[in-house]
């Protein structure tokens, strides 16, 4: 399985074409083991309409479920556990939570994320699907 970052998660649903053709390769070469989403990436999705600078033509939470029901989507709970080490990231990483969740994320499920976040990038203590 690898993790969708939230900005993926949501470009590939609404229109995959907003994504590099390169990402685009990886999730479909990746279908068949899985594709994660952090409950967090829900979270900031809520935000994002809340805060107008993501605008959909329904309900923001109908969107959620039908986002959520794409085949081979898998959502990823918030546990203790991941919570605990969004806290304890080795090095240095930025403040986001939201980040520091998506990342913990794939620690913890030893998955590798796909973004296209530089400061996620550039971070060394997580698998990056490359």
């Amino acid at each position: 399985m690898i993790i969708l970052d939230t900005h993926i998660w949501v470009k590939w649903i609404l229109d995959e074409n907003q994504l590099p053709e390169s990402i685009r390769e990886k999730i479909y070469e990746n279908e068949p083991e899985g594709l994660g989403v952090s409950m967090i990436s829900c979270w900031e999705v809520a935000k994002l309409v809340e805060l107008k600078r993501l605008i959909f033509d329904m309900d923001v939470f109908d969107w959620i479920e039908q986002a959520l029901i794409y085949p081979g989507l898998q959502l990823i709970e918030f546990s203790p556990r991941i919570a605990v080490e969004s806290t304890q990231l080795p090095g240095l990483f930025h403040r986001d939570p939201a980040d520091q969740i998506i990342v913990a994320t794939a620690r913890i499920h030893n998955c590798p994320l796909l973004t296209l976040d530089e400061k996620i990038l550039d971070y060394a203590y997580v698998k990056i699907l490359k």
